[in-house]
């Protein structure tokens, strides 16, 4: 019973709205102005570059769908934790919270922490990562380090003084986004689109190649060398896709928790994904498949900004980048510290990470996340990080929504208010999917996403060690 008392005294100030925003303003964060052109590299033509985007779309709406029979049966803080203890133990839900905090949450914030002030060098050169502010033996500190470490520390403040603030702010900067990415689209499509480009791309849409960089050219590719060009392109997809699964984590403040989790859930990951498969066919309609596949420092939507709006795109679209990066980590950072919170209730993580301030939110949780987030931000090993992170997330992907099949069958009584739609088909349609893109990954990307299985696998020693002796 003292989960169910502690869920009491969070406050339960966020509706349906509030609860989509967070999906939304999670998910969108900077990859789907730079991703595009590793994707166009792997799979080299307009239809795959589409066909990629719409089947990401798919399975992310899949398995948002899914999670919102999991989110009825338990309404609490902690989320996709909660699920994995339930539906298998508390091992394996601890080995999704020491990667969720080693790497999975904490890298991805301090990527998007990165990737605001690369943007925010745009509009003021000094703030770049090559103004070097000190330097020790082979120690950088560059000044994107500091302003993503200032945009984390200032984002945990806020979120450490009640969930209201951050709520605001949250939707706020979410609607903001979505307008803007609309906004970008629609001047795309009327502006800067010209028939010949969106006629050549499609003409030559399902001629299957990659660029090989070591030869510096265009290979065609069939069979196994097409899955694995895109499965490896998805890397890219997913992670722009990802982090709508953070509604989960604030379940316990969320008003009627069993309706409106699984609905934002969906709404959420339909939107964004409408959103990024219009964004792809507005790049198509304005530039060639080659100007997105070698898009300077990949920064495709950039290129689509000149050719719209001139030399004011290269601005319009660091300002849109900044806001939608600084919406993510807002949403990253509020979500996140709800596992740590639930972990040290059942005495996995550091105690006073159980505890909730006067504003009755975990601060404690907040600053055990934001500091290791800005260690990450000074390794200037992110770009890795992220590789590694992606394959873990698609791991536990998996293992949720086959829980689904478990507690089906372990707990047929609980009520189930909501019931994952399509089931068993499409659940099973996910996890096929998800395990084939895991298995190319390990064997296309074995340095970087074979690292990340082992940061998972380093936590069994660490449950045994530090498990208290009565579990």
């Amino acid at each position: 019973m003292e989960q169910e008392n502690q869920d009491q005294s969070f406050k339960r100030e966020l509706g349906l709205l509030d609860g989509t925003m967070l999906v939304v303003g999670s998910m969108i964060g900077s990859g789907i102005f730079i991703v595009s052109a590793d994707i166009a590299r792997h799979v080299g033509a307009a239809g795959w570059l589409i066909l990629v985007w719409v089947l990401t779309g798919l399975i992310t709406v899949i398995a948002a769908v899914s999670y919102g029979e999991l989110s009825a049966m338990f309404p609490k803080a902690g989320g996709q934790y909660v699920y994995l203890k339930e539906a298998y133990n508390k091992l394996i839900a601890f080995l999704y919270g020491w990667s969720f905090f080693a790497v999975i949450q904490t890298g991805t914030i301090a990527a998007v922490g990165v990737a605001f002030s690369k943007f925010a060098a745009y509009l003021y050169a000094p703030l770049s990562d090559e103004n070097i502010l000190y330097q020790l033996g082979s120690f950088k500190l560059n000044a994107a380090q500091v302003v993503s470490i200032i945009t984390i520390i200032f984002l945990s403040y806020l979120n450490s003084r009640g969930v209201k603030n951050s709520k605001l702010l949250q939707t706020f900067l979410t609607i903001i986004k979505i307008l803007s990415l609309f906004g970008l689209i629609i001047f795309g499509f009327t502006i800067g689109a010209k028939a010949e480009v969106w006629n050549a791309n499609w003409a030559d849409a399902w001629n299957t190649r990659a660029f090989d960089a070591s030869t510096n050219s265009w290979v065609s590719i069939g069979g196994t060398a097409l899955l694995s060009g895109i499965s490896a392109a998805m890397v890219g997809s997913l992670f722009s896709s990802d982090a709508w699964v953070g509604v989960t984590f604030i379940a316990g403040e969320i008003r009627d928790p069993k309706r409106n989790v699984g609905l934002s859930l969906f709404l959420g990951t339909f939107i964004v994904s409408i959103i990024y498969v219009l964004a792809n066919l507005m790049y198509i309609s304005v530039m060639p498949l080659n100007e997105i596949a070698f898009a300077k420092s990949d920064r495709v939507a950039v290129v689509s900004a000149g050719y719209i709006f001139g030399s004011m795109g290269t601005i319009i679209i660091a300002v849109m980048i900044m806001i939608s990066t600084f919406a993510c980590n807002n949403g990253l950072i509020m979500a996140g510290a709800r596992v740590y919170y639930t972990m040290a209730k059942d005495g996995l993580f550091f105690k006073k990470a159980a505890l909730l301030n006067k504003a009755s939110v975990p601060a404690w949780a907040l600053w055990f996340q934001c500091i290791w987030a800005c260690a990450l931000c000074l390794t200037g090993k992110y770009g890795d990080l992220l590789d590694y992170v992606m394959i873990i997330v698609i791991i536990f992907y998996i293992l949720t929504i086959y829980g689904i099949f478990i507690l089906r069958r372990k707990m047929p009584n609980v009520e189930r208010p909501y019931k994952a739609f399509g089931y068993p088909v499409l659940p099973f349609f996910y996890i096929i999917i998800a395990s084939a893109i895991c298995v190319a990954l390990l064997i296309t990307k074995t340095s970087t996403c074979g690292w990340g299985v082992v940061i998972m696998l380093a936590g069994i020693p660490v449950y045994y060690l530090t498990k208290p002796k009565d579990s």
